[in-house]
């Protein structure tokens, strides 16, 4: 059964038991702030086991594409190693949200595999909840004798909180799982061992492949459990897993899911996958692969979805599995060319059908994953230069940890490539060293980010808040429940729950807005921050009325919204703008809109040129003139707001009523503040374009008070200018003459310089000391870094077996210039760029070149005396 089939039978079957089938959430979780990525099926549907919305129907099933690679569920080092664990996998899974409960959903699950998908009973093992007193949860008798009615007792199994009692996390919704286990051991394995004793014992063969969770507690900040006041079922089913059984193959990548990638990586590489790797070589070429074919997928679909790779949070994260399948592959299959994102059009082929995502995508991944292929390659480059200078300085045979997490945490140069090098060369890495220096970092990380939030303290049930922003700032408002959050990074602060708010909740690219909380006593409590969690409006407050129950004022900080506002309503006419000079191809890839500025990320191949920069500004000024009004509708049917031409965003989650914003012929859906008419954002001025990554581009730029502000200093600054120039009547003509007269003196200090190192020459050639057949020389001297060269240049002249390390301190900046003679370099194996690099440790820097010459630049003038006095262990 082909694995396209594996996902439509399981819609099917569940759509027929009265489920409304949903599209997949996206990989990356935009309004989030407790989840990176989604995890887990349930992760798009929390705010309803919270009871903080209400879903289109009260069953659904859907397949969700998730990512496990931080926090508690972190599979990536399993991953590739064994057969059956991924980053990236798809999460089958049918809901009950305070409808059907366990007997439904066990005796579906059954059916679904038994009577739909004919796997045998007999290959069939399912667990229970045994209970756990200290909680005062008991065994789970229903699950167990619903299951009695269904599978032999023998095959029944009792597990334990870690297997059986499923939790979102320390806090929240909670409940016992029945699990569904499969063993397609070969009958042989069978016969010599039970299956019921691998269950959950990581055998690759005997595996879980179905989660039946059955969500009625909720999880307090004491770890007490409550009831909840309906019982909900969250299912999960890998689809990985099911297609390994169904198609009747051992592992995961045999399967039709995997194996077109893996052909492909197979063609690309000239290398061999093998079912049943016959050594270790071909063991470590069936890894690599395995690694590349899964890393592929997250990558590729978080690009989709909007993340892109970067130096922090998420895009750390995506990053950081490129990087370890670019490995593999620079390791293991003798790449060191870019090749993984050839594999997105194999990618495209094979998921766009279920995922359309990662069709219209498609360019935008590859020329993403290439770039990011390119730098890390070069990274691999230079980290092998600076491990052999690690090694050629070591004495003994053990390698310090702390160099080697230096080399890993700094450049980013794998720790197990390291081990790998050093083992090759019959050194040891100081691995106790490594993982100390390791455990410093991740404790001083999760120190600066530890949060310990309380229970919520229900004031008033209310199930719906009802935001009143778009109207009025100002509204009298309700606490229904708040709680206290500690942490590192704010301190103490109090999250507040209004019945009705003003305050737009941090989202969509739109920061959140600050203002205060009026009590009928005239005391001011300041709303320093407004965030979006779950569907609801979180209020920040470093203090708590002293009140609770009262009515208040919640006033929001008009200045500051006027400003955020103009700049989101600008970004709106800016991607109008873009789309209209650059191209249809344009699409908004994120954005940030706060009171100060803008900045827009969007898809573009090319830099912006200063032409096209100031037809975009000229656009979008001109809709400022035009004192277009805001249209707005804010409950229309998502397909009527595509059919009167709104532009919906990749990646963002919509409902089905959505918000329609309109200014002339700019339309979106967008959930944002905006101006009442364009005339209000005064003026729009970009002030930088630059890329983020391959593919995307960044502007950032000012409207409203801001652009006065800009223009003000830059007459400020011309009139400084001016003043300079001693008032002259045209300042661009007398600047243009200083530079010229400026080029000119440069030229006649060029040959100044030049005659001047003509007449060291001699001077310094009477210094030339002979040393093993070599003549060398280390010094300082007292010309520019061009006037050393031009110097080694001229010294090397003077025969075929010269060694100079020349070194200036021009401007206070410490340069190493290291020339040697050409067949010196052939005849000894000598590097000028080896040399420069190693010398430049002690300048505080590093630098390159050609054999024969090469430089090297720093911070360290101090250093240059001992980097000359080093220089000549090169020739002894």
């Amino acid at each position: 059964m082909k694995s396209q089939d594996v996902r439509k039978q399981f819609l099917d079957f569940f759509e027929s038991k009265g489920h409304l089938i949903v599209p997949s959430a996206p990989i990356v979780l935009k309004d989030d702030p407790t989840l990176m990525f989604n995890n887990s099926g349930m992760a798009q549907f929390k705010e309803y086991f919270l009871g903080l919305g209400t879903p289109k129907s009260k069953r659904i099933a859907d397949t969700q594409k998730c990512l496990r690679v931080s926090g508690k569920h972190n599979d990536l080092e399993e991953v590739g190693i064994d057969t059956y664990h991924h980053t990236m996998f798809e999460m089958l899974g049918n809901w009950s949200f305070g409808d059907y409960f366990k007997k439904e959903a066990i005796h579906w699950a059954w059916e679904l595999l038994t009577e739909v998908y004919k796997i045998p009973k007999d290959i069939l093992y399912v667990s229970v909840f045994e209970g756990n007193p200290d909680e005062n949860v008991p065994f789970d008798q229903e699950a167990w004798d619903i299951w009695k009615e269904l599978i032999d007792e023998d095959r029944i199994i009792l597990g334990n909180k870690k297997d059986n009692f499923w939790e979102m996390g320390d806090q929240g919704p909670c409940g016992p799982c029945s699990e569904i286990h499969v063993d397609i051991r070969s009958a042989e394995e069978k016969a010599l061992v039970s299956g019921k004793s691998l269950v959950n014992a990581d055998h690759p063969h005997v595996v879980e492949i179905w989660n039946n969770v059955f969500m009625e507690f909720n999880r307090k900040a004491d770890g007490s459990l409550e009831k909840l006041p309906a019982q909900h079922v969250d299912t999960g089913m890998g689809f990985e897993r099911l297609c390994m059984v169904l198609q009747g193959v051992q592992s995961n990548y045999d399967t039709d899911v995997f194996t077109p990638l893996i052909r492909e990586i197979e063609t690309i590489t000239g290398t061999k996958y093998t079912v049943k790797a016959k050594d270790e070589a071909e063991e470590k070429v069936n890894i690599a692969i395995r690694v590349i074919a899964d890393h592929v997928r997250a990558v590729a679909f978080a690009i989709a979805d909007g993340q892109l790779p970067s130096n922090t949070g998420a895009g750390y994260v995506i990053r950081r599995i490129l990087r370890r399948a670019i490995r593999y592959g620079f390791t293991f299959l003798d790449t060191k060319e870019p090749f993984i994102y050839k594999l997105v059009e194999t990618l495209s082929t094979q998921m766009s059908g279920s995922f359309p995502e990662i069709r219209s995508q498609k360019a935008l991944c590859s020329n993403v994953i290439r770039e990011e292929e390119s730098s890390f390659l070069r990274t691999l480059d230079q980290g092998l230069v600076l491990l052999d200078a690690v090694i050629n300085n070591n004495s003994g045979n053990v390698i310090d940890g702390k160099k080697a997490f230096e080399l890993y945490d700094t450049y980013g140069f794998p720790i197990d490539l390291t081990a790998l090098i050093l083992s090759e060369k019959g050194l040891e890495l100081d691995e106790k060293g490594f993982q100390e220096q390791l455990q410093l970092q991740k404790e001083r990380s999760r120190a600066a980010s530890k949060v310990t939030a309380g229970d919520w303290n229900i004031l008033i049930e209310d199930d719906e808040q009802e935001f009143v922003g778009y109207d009025r700032l100002k509204h009298t408002v309700k606490i229904t429940k708040y709680r206290r959050v500690d942490s590192v990074k704010d301190g103490e602060i109090y999250q507040l729950v209004f019945n009705a708010t003003p305050f737009y909740g941090e989202s969509g690219g739109q920061t959140g807005d600050k203002g205060y909380l009026e009590a009928q006593n005239g005391d001011i409590i300041y709303i320093i921050d407004t965030k979006k969690e779950n569907n609801q409006t979180i209020h920040l407050a470093q203090s708590l009325p002293d009140n609770l129950t009262e009515s208040f004022t919640a006033v929001v900080d008009q200045k500051q919204r006027a400003k955020t506002s103009a700049n989101h309503s600008a970004t709106h006419l800016l991607h109008q703008g873009l789309r209209k000079i650059l191209g249809t191809h344009i699409e908004q890839k994120g954005s940030m809109v706060r009171n100060a500025s803008l900045r827009f990320d969007f898809s573009h191949f090319s830099k912006v040129t200063d032409e096209e920069i100031k037809e975009v500004e000229a656009f979008v000024n001109a809709r400022i003139r035009e004192s277009l009004p805001l249209i707005e509708k804010r409950r229309i049917p998502k397909d009527q707001a595509i059919e009167e031409g709104a532009i919906a965003l990749f990646g963002e989650k919509y409902g089905d009523l959505v918000r329609m914003i309109k200014f002339g012929d700019s339309v979106e859906l967008c959930g944002g503040t905006h101006v009442p008419n364009t005339s209000d954002i005064w003026h729009f001025k970009i002030v930088s374009e630059g890329a983020v990554a391959a593919g995307i581009r960044r502007i950032e730029a000012i409207t409203s008070d801001a652009a006065k502000e800009f223009f003000e200093s830059q007459l400020i600054s011309f009139a400084e200018i001016k003043e300079v120039l001693k008032n002259a009547v045209d300042p661009v003509k007398a600047i243009q003459s200083l530079q010229d007269e400026n080029a000119s003196l440069k030229k006649q200090l060029e040959v100044l310089l030049k005659d001047k190192a003509k007449n060291m020459k001699g001077e310094l050639a009477k210094e030339l000391q002979e040393i093993n057949g070599i003549q060398f020389l280390a010094k300082q001297v007292d010309l520019s870094p061009e006037g050393a060269k031009d110097l080694a240049y001229e010294l090397g002249n003077l025969g075929s077996n010269i060694f100079l390390v020349l070194a200036t301190a021009h401007e206070g900046k410490p340069t190493l210039s290291c020339y040697i003679s050409k067949e010196l370099v052939a005849d000894k194996k000598l590097n000028a760029g080896q040399v420069v690099r190693e010398l430049g440790k002690y300048i505080q820097g590093g630098g390159g070149g050609q054999p024969f010459f090469a430089t090297a630049g720093g911070k360290n003038v101090d250093g240059i005396a001992e980097a000359l006095e080093k220089a000549i262990e090169f020739v002894k």
